[in-house]
């Protein structure tokens, strides 16, 4: 595998240099190497007419690599994960669990963590768009050229933000699943934001580029939470760093995973799939819970 090649003089509305800014922060255009993407924070309960609560502490990793497509874009190979935390009197994320306490309904629930492998898609010169978001036929999505809401802080500084809005038929409906489907359809957002030095970008030497982040994510409840239809919703807010390897990774993330996932420590070599998303697997993976 070789070098992708990639152009660093920056124009924030080419198309082309927005596609391989995006791959050079996500990963790195050596496919010989990994990324390793670390995010650590908690989990809101926002419920109507209450205080937003923090509830939950999580400790996501992601591992990622990218390969070259014959049309010239580039494919994201990448396994994911995030596992729940009890949080620490500061409201920090704390150990892992395998249970939890549901402080709306005082049931002790089975946690289920997130292990996704894989989770691809392709980074080209056009936007990304969700096929349930146009009726009629999905091979005729409109083509919009990749160009990102980039903010300039400083001389040194560039923030890159990408946001995604869906909302989908839930792979969890609620007349198999009532007690962990939130509803027919799956309202999710993420909202990630990058900070990166501006030579950087433009230092051809450097085929990952460096940056720290945010990431938030607004997602229905969880289904282990079984809180059913129950009105409100989960809200991810964290900080998050990447590095070639796991040493970004908290010993106690490290080592959890070395003992219950271990595959999940190393990027793919190779594009397969199907990649599915959390809800999707759970919807597999598991079996409805006994109604009360």
């Amino acid at each position: 595998m070789a070098v992708i090649p990639f152009v660093t003089q920056i124009d924030f509305m080419s198309p082309r240099w927005n596609r391989d800014a995006w791959a050079r922060i996500q990963a790195d255009m050596d496919s010989e190497k990994q990324r390793i993407c670390h995010c650590s924070g908690s989990i809101m309960a926002v419920r109507p007419g209450e205080a937003v609560k923090p509830i939950l502490g999580f400790q996501t990793f992601l591992a990622t690599r990218l390969l070259p497509l014959p049309d010239g874009n580039i494919r994201r190979v990448n396994k994911e994960v995030i596992f729940y935390t009890n949080l620490t009197r500061l409201g920090q994320p704390g150990e892992i669990i395998e249970s939890w306490q549901n402080p709306f309904t005082n049931e002790t629930v089975r946690v289920v963590h997130a292990i996704n492998d894989p989770f691809n898609y392709t980074i080209s010169e056009t936007l990304i768009l969700a096929p349930e978001d146009f009726a009629g036929d999905r091979s005729k999505l409109p083509k919009i050229p990749l160009i990102f809401p980039w903010q300039q802080l400083d001389a040194e500084t560039l923030v890159l933000a990408t946001d995604m809005h869906l909302n989908y038929p839930n792979p969890l409906q609620p007349e198999k699943w009532p007690r962990e489907s939130a509803g027919p359809k799956a309202q999710v957002s993420e909202m990630m934001r990058f900070f990166v030095k501006r030579a950087d970008l433009e230092n051809p030497a450097l085929t990952a580029v460096p940056y720290v982040g945010t990431w938030q994510r607004i997602t229905p409840w969880l289904p282990w939470m079984l809180m059913g239809q129950a009105p409100g919703h989960c809200q991810y807010l964290s900080t998050m760093i990447a590095t070639s390897d796991i040493s970004c990774l908290p010993k106690h993330v490290r080592e959890y995973a070395e003992k219950n996932c271990p595959q999940m420590l190393s990027a793919p070599t190779e594009d397969y799939g199907p990649s599915h998303s959390s809800l999707e697997l759970y919807s597999r993976q598991q079996t409805p819970a006994p109604r009360k």
